[in-house]
């Protein structure tokens, strides 16, 4: 998704001078919901321009794979800094105490997809394959910071990855070269996500729709870059990675949750800005990741009877991992379990529809 972006050099200054950049660590208590979770035994793929193995980096970068011509095949070259920015947002962990950058899971393992040439100009069908790949290769989360065309192959690819449990997680767009929310992030299930400003605003650069789920900082958004360099980027791209790795907290915290409930853990305990309610600008508010991790969500389409009830199973009782302490925890995970599979037909009833516009051209912009 085209930005603004600048590089910074890789000197020993600025290394320590990143972390306190980061404005969006602070703005969204991550330091406080890493001592919840830090995002470890989860996947985050990254199909864009490749990773470059940054020193704030490297630890968390699997091996992946080059769609495109040109590369090593392993997914981990990049020549535009686009990728190896995303995925610094989502797992950096920096080269120690405040130094370096710092993503928002950083235990978590990055999957280097490069599916887009080094101008940022990428195919669709490029994009569907490395999707397919992510899916095959055991990611959990695919966070795609791009918009384009809604071709067969990629609609095909997208709904294959939904159902295969996986989270999706894709930008809205940018103002002016997008005017509306694009695709994939239009599709239903996926987290489709517009950004604020330090002021907690709507971002100037960030499209609005009746698609929009959740925000995040998009303004002056600082991560890693290129020949171990950093970056300041301008985008709902930011935004989206930044919103990856807070599922990738909820799915390493409660790893039993279907996709859908940790979307819905993210929707659910968002800071409801703009009018009462979800809206076109902000969706249903600015992710809070100490809530999405602590809050007793009830699951999709059983808050009311959860709330009558005043007791009995949750998605926080679910989301315990075997062996944790307090008697009872898998006992209640396999309730929890068997009342989410019952609600796949109410899910179907409440899940949210979108309008549909006419499909963009297709390209896709980073």
């Amino acid at each position: 998704m085209e930005r603004s972006t600048q590089s910074s050099s890789n000197n020993p200054g600025q290394a320590q001078r990143i972390r306190s950049d980061q404005w969006h660590l602070g703005y969204l208590k991550a330091p406080d919901a890493q001592l919840l979770s830090r995002g470890a035994g989860v996947t985050v793929a990254v199909p864009d321009t490749g990773v470059q193995p940054h020193p704030d980096l490297r630890r968390n970068l699997l091996v992946g794979i080059d769609i495109i011509a040109g590369g090593d095949g392993n997914g981990q070259q990049d020549q535009n800094s686009h990728g190896t920015g995303m995925a610094g947002l989502i797992a950096a962990h920096g080269q120690g105490a405040d130094l370096g950058a710092l993503g928002i899971a950083p235990d978590a393992q990055i999957l280097p997809i490069r599916d887009t040439p080094a101008d940022g100009r990428g195919d669709p069908e490029k994009l569907a394959a490395g999707i397919d790949f992510a899916v095959r290769n055991g990611a959990d989360i695919i966070s795609i910071s791009s918009v384009g065309g809604a071709g067969i192959p990629l609609q095909r690819s997208i709904k294959a990855a939904l159902a295969a449990n996986v989270i999706v997680v894709a930008s809205a767009g940018n103002l002016p070269q997008d005017s509306a929310v694009g695709y994939p992030a239009s599709e239903d299930g996926v987290i489709a996500v517009g950004g604020v400003d330090r002021d907690g605003n709507r971002a100037a650069v960030s499209v609005t729709g009746p698609e929009i789920d959740v925000v995040a900082p998009a303004v002056d958004i600082y991560s890693t870059s290129i020949d171990g360099k950093y970056r300041k980027g301008t985008g709902t791209s930011d935004a989206t990675a930044i919103v990856a790795g807070a599922a990738a907290l909820i799915r390493s915290k409660y790893p039993y949750l279907p996709a859908r409930e940790v979307a819905h853990r993210l929707t659910a305990t968002a800071v409801d800005k703009g009018p009462p309610g979800r809206d076109d600008e902000y969706g249903y508010g600015v992710i809070d990741l100490v809530a999405a991790l602590t809050a007793d969500v009830p699951p999709l389409g059983f808050e009311s009877l959860s709330a009558s009830a005043g007791a009995g199973p949750s998605t926080t009782a679910a989301g315990r991992r075997p062996g944790d302490d307090g008697s009872g925890a898998t006992a209640r995970g396999l309730a929890t379990l068997g009342v989410i599979v019952a609600a796949g037909v109410a899910w179907a009833v409440v899940a949210r529809r979108r309008r549909r516009s006419d499909d963009p051209p297709p390209r896709i912009s980073r």
